[in-house]
């Protein structure tokens, strides 16, 4: 994909003005009549005092970082958090090395994501993967070669022009979706998801939100034997589910079949910690427990609205009081059960399930035979990804590298290694010894990973108060590290120019043409 260059902007001078005599400065009454003629200058509002981000993860860390950048060193920033930073981004320890839990790869084209790697002074490790086969249950159906230049033949052979026109389908997907890197570095944003997304794809977006990724590259003549083969297994492993999941979400994981994939040397979850550091927040170890508007009445002066935020903590129930409260944290009960009191119109709830995921590093030998391999040796896959069978209690099972590692550079797996198992249940002993014939370290994180998605998606409001913001709804339209980011820069500019007057710059979605001129 092509990349846009940015022209620098400069500020042309102006000599003329360098040739008249310096004016007298404007006696005082003079000045009262220019302010009274000119109330929009007196009435410039003052940023904040305080303000809070609910949740430590990549949306809140990031969150964070640009409410920084746009209000400034004034404000005060607190981070509440009730787990340890990094939200779904995680590592484990196995034998003495950290592997990845959680969010584990990010695509070559996430620029706020190389953005804070660079910004951090961080490492990116370019994830080299080793020979994957797709598996129905019963035996693979495809398998790739070792010699890494027979996999696209094979591929074309197996499913004739269907992967090439996959590439460019989802690359066009991906192209028009990385607009919204034109709209954020010209400050503006967008107050609802549906408008954010409309801005950057129009009715094809709609279109891909409305329908299951089945019937929309049936619509557009993919064969049914490569959306069961090659589509659903991408699925299974990046999502835990199938092909009925929205077109939208699919694209994005049909994405992760690109090269180029990279993860953060020492783990993901690096870039929050780091992007909270710079930002200078303070991190409150807490569960918010409640949100409630407050009236604060000043002498002389308007009344100032607030919202006090309660939250547990090691020493008991306390809470404090912000102009502006960003939720970067999922909303429901079985994530941030927040309690919203006294909001008029009320919040609305938020019953949207989450998709559970059981992470499981497993040290030991592989049961080659279980895939059909009788004979160890002749193995030779790092990466079994699977079609969907209600027999199949996995839905991958790829070779680790540790945290701190490049990858496994398309070597053999060893005879004993670390092997990710991707389930949507905690595997039992019996299956742990069906897939391995020995193994002697088993750590296991489930997860609630991202949503249930289903065909049409709808999407929660970014805007819940006025002055209070969700940003976790976007990912209804894909859970990515980078689509936490993306939500987090648009709350952070949503609530600068919201709290400002800004209104020119939300929700202008036809300024796509005019901005390709300024870039």
């Amino acid at each position: 994909m092509k990349g846009f260059k940015i022209k620098a902007l400069r500020i042309k001078g102006r000599p003329e003005l360098r040739s008249q005599p310096a004016h007298r400065p404007l006696p005082l009454p003079a000045l009262l009549l220019l302010a009274a003629l000119c109330p929009p200058a007196l009435s410039l509002r003052h940023g904040p005092s305080k303000i809070a981000v609910v949740g430590g993860g990549i949306g809140g860390s990031a969150a964070a970082y640009f409410l920084r950048q746009k209000f400034g060193r004034s404000v005060q920033l607190h981070v509440l958090e009730k787990a340890a930073l990094g939200g779904r981004l995680d590592t484990l320890d196995v034998e003495g090395a950290s592997y990845e839990a959680g969010g584990s790869v990010i695509h070559p084209l996430n620029l706020h994501m190389k953005h804070f790697v660079q910004e951090l002074g961080l490492l990116a490790n370019t994830l080299q993967g080793s020979p994957s086969g797709v598996y129905n249950g019963e035996e693979f159906v495809f398998e790739e070669s070792s010699w890494s230049f027979i996999n696209r033949p094979k591929l074309l052979w197996h499913y004739g022009l269907n992967p090439l026109r996959m590439s460019m389908w989802v690359e066009d997907i991906l192209d028009k979706f990385m607009r919204i890197y034109r709209y954020q570095m010209h400050d503006y944003a967008f107050s609802s998801n549906e408008r954010l997304l409309h801005a950057l794809g129009g009715d094809d977006f709609t279109r891909l939100l409305n329908q299951s990724i089945e019937e929309a590259m049936q619509k557009a003549g993919f064969s049914q034997k490569f959306i069961n083969q090659v589509v659903c297994p991408a699925m299974r492993v990046n999502y835990g589910q199938g092909v009925t999941i929205p077109g939208f979400v699919g694209a994005v994981s049909l994405a992760w079949l690109q090269s180029g994939l990279w993860s953060v040397k020492g783990g993901n979850k690096l870039v929050c910690s780091g992007l909270i550091y710079s930002s200078k927040a303070e991190v409150i170890p807490g569960t918010v427990v409640s949100i409630e508007p407050k009236t604060r009445h000043q002498r002389g002066g308007d009344p100032v609205k607030l919202y006090e935020v309660t939250y547990n903590t090691s020493s008991g129930l306390t809470g404090d009081t912000y102009d502006i409260v960003v939720i970067a944290a999922p909303l429901g009960r079985k994530m941030a059960n927040i309690t919203f009191r006294n909001f008029d119109p009320p919040i609305p709830e938020f019953p949207n399930p989450f998709q559970q995921t059981v992470t499981t590093l497993v040290h030991g030998r592989l049961n080659t035979s279980f895939f059909g391999y009788q004979d160890p040796q002749a193995f030779h896959l790092g990466a079994i990804f699977t079609t969907d069978n209600p027999k199949l209690f996995i839905n991958s099972l790829t070779l680790e590298s540790p945290v701190g590692d490049t990858g496994t550079g398309g070597e053999l797996p060893l005879p004993s290694a670390v092997w990710k198992v991707f389930s949507n249940e905690e595997l039992s002993k019996e299956q742990l010894s069906l897939l391995f014939s020995s193994y002697d370290s088993v750590k296991v994180k489930p997860w609630l990973a991202y949503p249930q998605y289903s065909a049409p998606e709808k999407f929660p409001p970014i805007v819940l108060h006025e002055q209070l913001y969700y940003l976790n709804g976007l990912e209804r339209a894909a859970s990515a590290m980078e689509m936490s980011a993306i939500a987090a820069r648009n709350a952070a500019l949503l609530a600068f120019h919201r709290w400002h007057g800004h209104s020119a710059s939300v929700d202008q979605e036809d300024l796509h043409e005019r901005l390709k001129t300024e870039l």
